[in-house]
């Protein structure tokens, strides 16, 4: 099964303040996207327009202080929250990382953003860093 990286996530207090950066390096910046059942607003960046499997950076501010995002922030304080790679079939991955004894956060894919399907790998199985798996309809 191919997999590759997807995008970088990283919490912020505000998406504006936080694009600075991103934007006077020269990425291109997307639209923002709301994903409700994550309470969070995400906005990515990328060095290409042409292609849509560059790695890209995600901004991510929190709705509110009792969504991942706001408890990752007041716990952690802003920075990278999470890895995302990118994968052909996200069961298939979930089953293949759970026999093997990998600790999930999800065991059935959700929704995420861009209408990808995802799934979280608990940081204790990847040396502490969060993984976000997700399934994109252009893989």
């Amino acid at each position: 099964m191919k997999i590759y990286l997807d995008h970088i996530g990283i919490a912020c207090e505000n998406l504006d303040e936080a694009s600075k950066f991103w934007n006077l390096i020269g990425l291109l910046q997307g639209d923002d996207e709301l994903v409700e059942d994550q309470g969070v607003v995400t906005r990515f960046f990328s060095t290409s327009s042409n292609d849509p499997t560059t790695p890209k950076i995600e901004l991510l501010e929190p709705t509110g202080q009792d969504t991942p995002i706001g408890k990752f922030l007041s716990k952690r304080g802003a920075g990278v929250q999470q890895v995302c790679f990118r994968v052909e079939n996200l069961e298939e991955m979930i089953k293949l990382l759970v026999d093997n004894g990998v600790v999930m956060i999800d065991t059935e894919p959700r929704n995420g953003a861009h209408g990808a399907l995802i799934a979280f790998v608990h940081p204790k199985s990847t040396g502490g860093v969060l993984v976000e798996l997700a399934q994109k309809s252009n893989v």
